[in-house]
Order: structure tokens, then C-alpha cells, then sequence
């Protein structure tokens, strides 16, 4: 296993305050615009801060209801804990829901929400038992579910979203989610890191057309400000690859430490992935900026490998070897950040804000090989959200005037 993991590498009346969680950032430790000619380069007002908020629930659902079909196909003793902090996303998006509706609209929210989750379990339970009629029953009612699901936003929206478009959204959802299901029973293992990926991405188009259509309907509560902009557009993106990155990254330590047989496929999601964020850099700092930052930034996923390599081997010297290079990396890649901004985003601070980082992915890696799983999966989650702050600071300091200019493409 050592060789091959290095080898691999309803509407009602709206609340008095919308609730949008609070992410730490580095330096404090498909929808068309409505408002045509509006241009911004603001990435923080309430309104984009919603859209935020909003990406960052709908697509962590993704990616938790994705690991949650592969441990329950497997079998894996973390199956009732990646379901528990799926649960925990469901309620934090209930409680969105219920910020901006009222809580008899939280609570109908909830109960549809929460009955996909469980006939994408059905699903799973029926492959496990060989039950091809109740696969087939579980397909059918994620069909009737995308039918209530698209009608409440439509009334709640009061028909800003559209039931037929909304069940179209729903299916891709529900399509990308199976996919990445069946390929992996199968051991299409990149198509099914792909569907992953796509699935994640998917939820960023989700969250800002539900955000749109909030914004639109309740203006005031949100300054008047446009969720549809560049700076937001940009900021969006760059929640996409970074929280991959982290989705990514402590899946595929999982897989290393457990010997799965997709772990090569996890890995190799992960270092696309790196080529996206590599991308971005691009655009701004040019092709050299970008290879030196690719390398940078690569050398601390490889310094996350040889950690779960030494965690295999029992090696102690090996693990603090690992911790080592990471924090030399922080170093560097802090050092790195600071140059190419002109002091924009200071050394000091971005070490700090790294440090986080690699705490965050290790204490979730070290959570699971010492099975305490909820712990594990909470530091997966607070890894994830994590994210969702760094790209904000790195627009505004970074990209600044530019963001006009820049677009990402992140699909593949």
C-alpha cells in the first residue's frame, strides 16, 4: 500500500433576520441577472454573503450524501456518523429556510428535504440486498420527491423559481448522486470521483438561484444588492475548488489508511482539483506564478500522504516528519501568497490561517484511524466550511480590480 499511495498522489412571512453562518478567514485566525447594468466589485454584502452561506450547505449536502451511500454499501463502521453530520447539514439548512420563511416552512422543509436523503438510503439498502424492486420503488420516489420539493420553492418564492424548472435542477441532483453511486459499486472509480465533483458543483448553481430569488423577493432585507455579479460569480468559484480540495483531501486520506481500492481514483480527483485552483492563479499571476504555486500547493498534499503512510506503517518518527513538512510548507506557501500580492494578504496571517487547514484535515484523519467518528466527520465538516472563508480574503486582496475580468472554469 506505501507504494502506491506515493505513486498516486409554502410562502410565509419573513423572518426578522436571515440566518447566515459566520466562517473564520485566513487573516482574523445558472442564473441570469435581474438587474441588468448592475455591476459590482463587492464580494461581501448581504446579498452575496447569503449566496455564500448557501453554497456552502447545498454542497456539502452533496458531498455527504455521497459518502454516505459508499460507506453504506461497504458496510463501513463510520456509516451511522457520516449519516449523523448529514443530518446536521439537513438541520442547518431547515433552520435557513425556517430564518427566511418562518418555522412552519422550515419545518415543511425538513420533512421533504430529509425524505430524499432516505430514498437515496433505500437505494443503497436495496442494492446490499440484491433487490432490483426496491431499487426501482426508491427511484420512483425520488421522482415524487422532486415534484413536492420544486412546488414548495415555487410558492415559496412566490414563482421567482419554477416547479418545472426546479424538478429539471432536482434531477440532476438526483441523477449526479446515483451515478456516483453506481460507478463506484462497479469500480468505475473515476467516473465516480467525477460525478462527485460535478455533483458539488452542481449545488453552486443551485445556491445561487435560490439565493437570486430570496434577494429578489425580500430586497430590503438585503441592501438592494445583486447576488448575480462578477466578484460574486469569482467568489463562488473559488468556494468550489478550495472546498473540494478539502472534501477531497480528507476522503482520500480515509481511503489511503483503509487500503480502498479507489483510493488511486480519490487521488487523482484530488490533483485535478489542483489544477483547477492552479487555473485561477493563472489568471492572475501568470504561468510561472502558477507552476511555482502548483508545486507549492502540491507538496503539502503530498506531505499529507506520507503522514497516512507513516499512520500504517506505526511509525512515529515518520508522522512527525510529516507535521514538519507542513509546517514548513505553511511557511511557504504563506511567504509565496504575500510576494504575489504585494503584501496584500501578510505571511503572518496566512500561516495562521493554514494552520487551521492542515489541524482541521489531520485531527478528522486522526478521529477516524482512532474510530471516533462523529469527531472525525465534525472536523470534515468545520475543514469544508473553513474553506468558504479563504476565498474571500484572497478575492479581495488578490484578484482586486480584476474580478471583472476573470471567470473560472471549474467543470469538466
Amino acid at each position: 500500500m506505501n507504494k502506491k499511495i506515493k505513486k498516486a498522489l409554502i410562502a410565509v412571512p419573513l423572518s426578522v433576520s436571515l440566518l447566515i453562518p459566520t466562517f473564520n478567514v485566513v487573516d482574523a485566525h445558472g442564473h441570469e441577472s435581474h438587474r441588468k447594468g448592475y455591476m459590482s466589485a463587492e464580494v461581501t454584502n448581504p446579498a452575496i454573503d447569503l449566496r455564500a452561506s448557501l453554497d456552502t450547505l447545498l454542497s456539502e449536502h452533496a458531498f455527504l450524501a455521497v459518502v454516505v451511500m459508499q460507506k453504506g454499501i461497504d458496510g463501513k463502521e463510520d456509516f451511522e456518523a457520516a449519516a449523523g453530520q448529514l443530518n446536521q447539514n439537513t438541520e442547518a439548512l431547515s433552520k435557513a429556510v425556517a430564518s427566511v420563511y418562518g418555522e412552519e416552512a422550515g419545518a415543511q422543509f425538513k420533512e421533504i428535504w430529509s425524505s430524499h436523503i432516505g430514498y437515496f438510503v433505500d437505494y443503497v439498502t436495496a442494492t446490499a440486498k440484491n433487490n432490483e424492486e426496491g431499487r426501482k420503488q426508491a427511484l420512483v420516489e425520488l421522482d415524487e420527491y422532486r415534484v413536492t420539493q420544486a412546488d414548495f420553492l415555487d410558492k415559496a418564492t412566490e414563482g421567482r423559481l419554477k416547479a418545472k424548472d426546479l424538478e429539471e435542477g432536482l434531477k440532476v441532483h438526483v441523477d449526479q448522486l446515483i451515478w456516483a453511486f453506481e460507478s463506484y459499486r462497479t469500480g468505475d472509480y473515476d467516473k465516480a470521483y467525477d460525478n462527485i465533483t460535478e455533483a458539488m458543483h452542481h449545488m453552486f448553481m443551485t445556491g445561487k438561484g435560490l439565493s437570486w430569488a430570496i434577494t429578489d423577493q425580500f430586497p430590503e432585507k438585503f441592501e438592494n444588492k445583486s447576488v448575480d455579479t462578477p466578484a460574486a460569480d469569482l467568489r463562488a468559484d473559488l468556494n468550489n475548488v478550495f472546498s473540494t480540495h478539502a472534501a477531497l483531501a480528507a476522503l482520500t486520506m480515509q481511503k489511503g489508511i483503509d487500503g480502498a481500492k479507489d483510493f488511486e481514483a480519490a487521488a487523482a480527483e484530488l490533483n485535478e482539483n489542483t489544477d483547477d485552483i492552479t487555473a485561477a492563479v493563472k489568471s492572475v499571476y501568470g504561468a510561472e506564478g502558477a507552476a511555482q504555486f502548483k508545486e507549492i500547493w502540491s507538496s503539502h498534499i503530498g506531505y499529507f500522504v506520507d503522514y497516512v503512510t507513516a499512520t500504517a506503517e506505526k511509525d512515529e518518527e515518520g508522522k512527525q516528519k510529516a507535521i514538519k513538512e507542513l509546517d514548513e510548507y505553511r511557511a511557504e506557501q504563506a511567504a509565496f501568497l504575500d510576494t504575489a500580492t504585494e503584501g496584500r494578504l501578510k505571511a503572518a496571517d496566512l500561516e495562521e490561517g493554514l494552520k487551521v487547514h492542515v489541524d482541521q484535515l489531520l485531527a478528522a484523519f486522526n478521529s477516524y484511524t482512532g474510530k471516533d467518528y462523529a469527531a472525525a466527520y465534525k472536523n470534515i465538516s468545520e475543514a469544508y466550511a473553513h474553506m468558504f472563508g479563504v476565498d474571500q480574503l484572497l478575492v479581495i486582496k488578490t484578484f482586486g480590480k480584476k474580478v471583472h475580468h476573470l471567470s473560472l472554469e471549474v467543470t469538466r
